[in-house]
């Protein structure tokens, strides 16, 4: 028999006795409040979007064929509303908040718990208390902190928005600030076994920032896992090291909360320190120190909107989607050729009332105030990130160039030299 084959006979076998059971329901159905719910039918996937409107939904959907269900990091005031290709304003609209998800995989299930433990150190040394963790039914564990935890409001722009932006940001940090240590205790426990040969397991037990993504789902607690018959079983956080997988045996399993009662914004902190950290180590940092460590803006006279290229024009008319996206073209593109502050803010600000809808003027504030901490870059080059937003619709001159501010550049200089003839 094919191992695939006899993997599905063996959940299969399972499913209808273990998704019976009350308890089991009552705690998946609880986790499943404001959140999108898939089941998973072995191999693939149930309709999107969808939800449990009763507890009873999830046995009578194993005896459909489900073996497992999996659902959202955010939160939605109706799930049912959301659609496939919907705009970021809308999301938002819908989204009432996020849980912060972290999701730890290894070759290894030992290398899993020291990343756990590592990591649930880290987060209670930023004063946070209430933490979940559970094991994903395989060889990793998941560790969230609920939406609650985290304050409502950073800079005037809404913590709801900001998905999956700011849960990125936060992996990140917490995968920089205990990389080191991870690497340590693994490389300790590596030596005395022998038969431990892959030395790359270490980079491969970091966080995994692809959970972090809209829409994205993940195993629900107490759901089977396919591969393995186990149930995503909720542990103590203090019992992570002598945790084994026989303890997710689904006939044997109990029932814990994975969602602790946090108390409100305890994870304040973390946002901060996260937010901070990210600004003096963003991607544009490294260009700065880089290939555009001696780049300095010129300054162009007699700048008009007639030297801007066609994707600037449309993004100055004002857009719906990829709004982020174009402000962080206008500032680095102004800045690069060395436009006054104060006329970059205004334009900013003309534009901004022009979006539909405008962005929120404390999330440009705050995105001003970051790039003007740094050294000026240039946007974007041409093509993919312009057509990512629709703007992306090149003239003759456009082929002479690769990046927006030579098109600016080039054509101010041409201008100018057209006026002293």
């Amino acid at each position: 028999m094919e191992e695939s084959s006899f993997k599905e006979k063996r959940i299969r076998n399972l499913t209808q006795l273990y998704y019976s059971r009350k308890d089991i329901q009552k705690a998946i159905f609880d986790f499943s409040k404001s959140r999108e719910v898939v089941p998973r039918y072995f191999e693939g996937f149930g309709k999107r979007p969808d939800i449990l409107q009763y507890q009873g939904d999830i046995f009578e959907l194993t005896k459909k064929g489900a073996t497992s269900f999996h659902c959202s990091e955010e939160l939605w005031t109706d799930p049912l509303n959301i659609q496939t290709g919907m705009n970021e304003n809308k999301l938002n609209e819908l989204r009432e908040g996020w849980d912060l998800l972290i999701d730890i995989d290894s070759k290894y299930i030992d290398y899993s718990k020291i990343s756990a433990e590592i990591i649930i150190d880290f987060l209670k040394f930023h004063g946070i208390k209430n933490i979940g963790i559970k094991f994903s039914g395989s060889k990793g564990f998941h560790i969230i902190i609920p939406w609650k935890s985290f304050p409502k409001q950073i800079n005037q722009v809404r913590t709801s928005d900001m998905f999956p932006e700011y849960p990125r940001i936060i992996t990140k940090y917490i995968i920089e600030k205990t990389k080191e240590k991870l690497i340590k205790k693994i490389s300790e426990l590596s030596k005395p076994n022998k038969y431990v040969k892959d030395f790359q397991a270490p980079k491969e037990v970091m966080p995994d920032i692809i959970l972090v993504s809209p829409r994205h789902l993940f195993r629900m607690p107490y759901s089977l896992h396919e591969k393995t018959s186990l149930a995503s079983a909720v542990i103590d956080a203090n019992k992570i090291s002598s945790f084994q997988p026989k303890d997710a045996d689904p006939m044997k399993v109990k029932i814990k909360n994975f969602l602790p009662d946090s108390e409100e914004g305890e994870a304040k902190e973390l946002l901060t320190q996260a937010l901070d950290w990210y600004k003096e180590n963003t991607p544009g940092k490294e260009k700065i120190e880089g290939k555009f460590a001696t780049f300095k803006p010129i300054e162009l006279k007699n700048l008009t909107e007639e030297n801007y290229p066609p994707c600037i024009k449309l993004i100055l008319k004002g857009i719906a989607d990829g709004r982020k996206r174009a402000l962080f073209v206008l500032i680095n593109l102004f800045r690069s050729v060395g436009m006054d502050k104060v006329e970059l803010e205004k334009i900013i600000e003309e534009w901004n009332k022009k979006n539909k809808p405008p962005l929120k003027q404390g999330y440009i504030t705050s995105q001003l105030s970051w790039a003007y901490r740094k050294k000026p870059v240039l946007p974007p080059n041409c093509k993919e990130f312009y057509q990512g937003i629709g703007v992306c619709f090149p003239d003759e001159f456009c082929k002479l160039i690769k990046n927006p501010s030579n098109y600016v550049i080039r054509k101010n200089l041409l201008a100018n030299k057209k006026g002293k003839k």
